[in-house]
């Protein structure tokens, strides 16, 4: 199995500086476990859902990217969101993330990242709002990237730190390349804000102002996750070009050297220098070549599953499959297990009873809840 990993990553960088020894490269399983050691549950169906986020009482807010949000109970019962913003669907825009405040008990706010239409084409936009029963209520925006544009990935995800006191999301680069190298431009960043939009004093740049004072680190392509673990660490998993997709440690200030460096190759077939060739750069601690196009990143925390706690998981749309990550020392990482779902899973969440529950990237997308097999 590892044989077959290394000519393909062997292939997939032809022509670049020479390779690590195999001893040094840190590949995923090839094949699945053909073994679930889970049961699926299907619970509800939406049209090309994009991601899960759990209410303290358990209820799920599940987006679609098309533009619709549903409060959704844990046996299927869905209610349409008022108040959603007007969104760019087309491509890889749309509707896409939705997060719940750290401090929801309190303040009911919601936020929402999307690709907001407007002249000159569409751009990543985050938003804030209270949750009134069914209804998104006194809506604001409170970041967009400028200029607008078409098309491209537009990342979106939004997480908020173990303090509860700042928001940071993924902006990705739209398929551009070098915006994500220019500090100017929001495009390949991971962006750091108060809650209420407005810029923290303490990001590595905020002497600067505009964009480089948002900015907590630069250099990515594609990030769809972004989730802090139980020890306080911000994770990142984004999708690579032709192989090479990575999974980091965000150290604000850093430089994570898209698209100047990768372990993957360019679409047409062209070299890309490895992370190993240029040290300033920070180089991922787990990549994928072949590529799994990761999407949804989720640390468990809870008990359902104990032989699981302190893993993370990761869905695979290219790979149609749940992956599994395990963490050996503080900076280590592997893919432990892979298992095939048979549809791209677009998110993953992890229930307040520590049931894993997973999406479908598609027209009829499932929610489907994962619980232990009995023995």
């Amino acid at each position: 199995m590892r044989t077959a990993l290394f000519a393909a990553a062997l292939f997939a960088t032809a022509a670049m500086t020479a390779m690590p020894a195999a001893a040094e490269m840190n590949f995923g399983n090839a094949r699945p476990n053909p073994v679930k050691p889970f049961v699926e549950t299907p619970v509800a169906t939406f049209n090309f859902p994009w991601a899960i986020a759990f209410l303290p009482d358990g209820h799920m807010l599940v987006t679609e990217k098309p533009g619709k949000i549903f409060l959704v109970s844990q046996t299927g019962q869905k209610q349409e969101v008022s108040g959603v913003p007007a969104v760019q669907y087309e491509g890889q825009g749309g509707l896409l993330d939705v997060a719940i405040s750290p401090h929801y008990a309190a303040d009911h706010q919601v936020y929402i990242s999307y690709s907001e239409p407007g002249e000159g084409g569409s751009s990543l936009a985050v938003a804030r709002a209270t949750l009134k029963g069914t209804a998104l209520d006194g809506l604001k925006v409170i970041w967009r990237q400028m200029p607008k544009g078409d098309g491209g990935q537009f990342g979106g995800i939004i997480t908020f730190d173990p303090a509860g006191k700042h928001m940071l999301f993924a902006s990705g680069e739209r398929m551009r390349k070098t915006p994500a190298q220019d500090p100017d431009q929001a495009l390949g960043k991971i962006i750091r804000l108060n809650l209420d939009g407005s810029v923290p004093t303490d990001n590595p740049m905020y002497k600067e102002g505009g964009v480089k004072a948002q900015t907590w680190t630069t250099g990515h392509r594609n990030p769809y996750g972004l989730a802090y673990d139980a020890k306080g660490t911000l994770w990142e998993v984004e999708m690579g070009p032709k192989g090479g997709d990575e999974l980091n440690i965000i150290t604000p200030g850093k430089n994570y050297g898209w698209p100047t460096v990768s372990n993957g190759i360019n679409y047409d077939g062209s070299p890309i220098p490895q992370h190993d060739t240029r040290p300033e750069f920070e180089k991922p601690v787990v990549y994928w070549t072949p590529v799994i196009a990761p999407a949804g990143l989720a640390f468990y925390d809870k008990g359902l599953f104990p032989q699981w706690k302190g893993s993370a998981f990761i869905g695979g749309l290219k790979v149609m499959s749940l992956v599994r990550v395990a963490f050996d020392g503080p900076n280590g990482a592997r893919e432990a297990e892979r298992w095939d779902m048979g549809h791209r899973i677009r998110d993953v969440a992890v229930g307040p009873d520590g049931a894993i529950w997973v999406i479908e990237d598609e027209d009829s997308g499932r929610l489907i809840k994962l619980t232990p097999k009995k023995k």
